[in-house]
């Protein structure tokens, strides 16, 4: 299988209700994100994906959710690391349009060690 991946750093605000504080007050995370497309054969360019096209993508996202409160762009009461990354992957792949037999995979790092991720296809 091969993937092409793109990463970048990005500062949003988020609140978990019912959590003691600091999670269940509004706070920042430096969220790193991850993102990986993978398919079993490259196309016709010798490429899984324009990596151009994936940063650009990601950037995108990225913009929409730098310096924002989380809950107001993803529209739930509770934005977790889980939900943050189902959210990257459905902007992006958007952005990147069908890919025949590829998948897309986003990780958010909200600190060095934890991180929550989601996985489908494109």
């Amino acid at each position: 299988m091969y993937e092409t991946g793109t990463a970048l750093q990005v500062r949003a605000f988020h609140v978990l209700p019912g959590m003691p504080p600091p999670e269940g007050e509004r706070h920042a995370h430096d969220y790193r994100v991850d993102v990986v497309v993978r398919r079993d054969d490259l196309d016709e360019r010798g490429m899984v994906v324009d990596l151009d096209l994936l940063d650009q993508a990601l950037r995108g996202a990225a913009a929409r959710v730098d310096g924002a409160d989380l809950e107001n762009i993803v529209d739930v009461e509770a934005v977790t690391v889980e939900v943050f990354a189902r959210w990257v992957h459905r902007e992006l792949a958007t952005a990147l349009g069908g890919l025949p037999g590829a998948t897309l995979a986003v990780r958010i790092w909200e600190s060095p060690d934890a991180f929550g991720g989601y996985t489908a296809s494109l």
